[in-house]
């Protein structure tokens, strides 16, 4: 059994971590581990840039507290400021033993603008989310997404099509050197 240490303790990420290995490796068995590093992150990161930079720390984070695990992954959710309004979105950034590296990102999609005024005024996304519709804790179940889609799609399938992405250089070794 491989272990895969998550850098959260988000047990939305923790599933989407563990569908998507065994989605792309349906013939191992994984174990995965939630784990909180303690570090220096924006609780909103506010770009592209800065959401994949969170998702690589989170990484660097939990290898240096759990060197001996199979693979390490850092997940991050982000919102940017488009000329259509402000969108969300998460990054995945997956390392193992070798120092190979992969990462995937998820779709993006477009915040009410409710939402959107809290966040600009510094309030982290789930946060917003929890004012404006009257719940509490939603990004550890069906997040923003699962809010406004009415559980279409919640936070965790959000995230496994990006867990998948970052995966691939990891079923295809021999393309990605």
């Amino acid at each position: 059994m491989k272990t895969v240490i998550i850098a959260s303790n988000n047990p939305v990420k923790a599933r989407a971590a563990q569908s998507g290995f065994e989605r792309m490796f349906p013939d191992e068995s994984f174990i995965v581990h939630p784990l909180n590093p303690a570090l220096a992150l924006p609780a909103q990161p506010f770009s592209d840039e800065e959401t994949l930079e969170c998702a690589v720390e989170r990484v660097r984070g939990i290898h240096k507290l759990e060197p001996q695990a199979d693979y390490w992954v850092g997940i991050e959710g982000g919102v940017t400021e488009r000329s259509i309004g402000m969108g969300t979105f998460a990054w995945v950034v997956i390392c193992d033993q070798t120092g190979k590296t992969g990462q995937g990102r998820t779709g993006e999609f477009f915040l009410p603008g409710s939402i959107t005024t809290l966040v600009r005024q510094g309030v982290e996304l789930g946060e917003a989310d929890d004012r404006v519709f009257s719940r509490k804790n939603s990004k550890q179940s069906n997040g923003a997404i699962g809010i406004l889609t009415n559980d279409a799609i919640d936070r965790t399938e959000l995230y496994i099509p990006a867990v998948i992405f970052a995966l691939i250089p990891f079923k295809n070794p021999d393309l990605y050197s």
